[in-house]
């Protein structure tokens, strides 16, 4: 492997470690339905897109359908607020997906 290749690889796995710990320290906000049930955390991820922490999968989870909102909520909508979980489920406890 040339040198080169190394660098290039050691700054991926640094770029990649300053994601996952970003990921593990951020607080989101947001209006939810409820449709998906109790879910554990989340964040605002690229183009605006919510993805929420299912416990029951052990994975983050896009939201496509449009069940969380930044703003305004609407009918059936509550807010609520809480804490990411890091990829590996270890992130803090909070009230998420429980109205506030």
């Amino acid at each position: 492997m040339r040198r080169s290749d190394l660098v290039y690889l050691a700054d991926i796995t640094g770029a990649c470690q300053a994601i996952a710990r970003f990921l593990a320290d951020v607080d989101y906000a947001a209006y939810y339905d409820g449709s998906y049930g109790p879910f554990y955390g989340g964040y605002w991820g690229p183009g605006g897109a919510f993805y929420y922490w299912d416990q029951n999968h052990g994975h983050y989870h896009r939201d496509a359908a449009g069940h969380f909102r930044r703003e305004g909520g609407g009918a059936g909508f509550n807010a609520v607020r809480g804490h990411a979980p890091s990829a590996s489920g270890g992130g803090r406890a909070n009230q998420a997906g429980r109205p506030r």
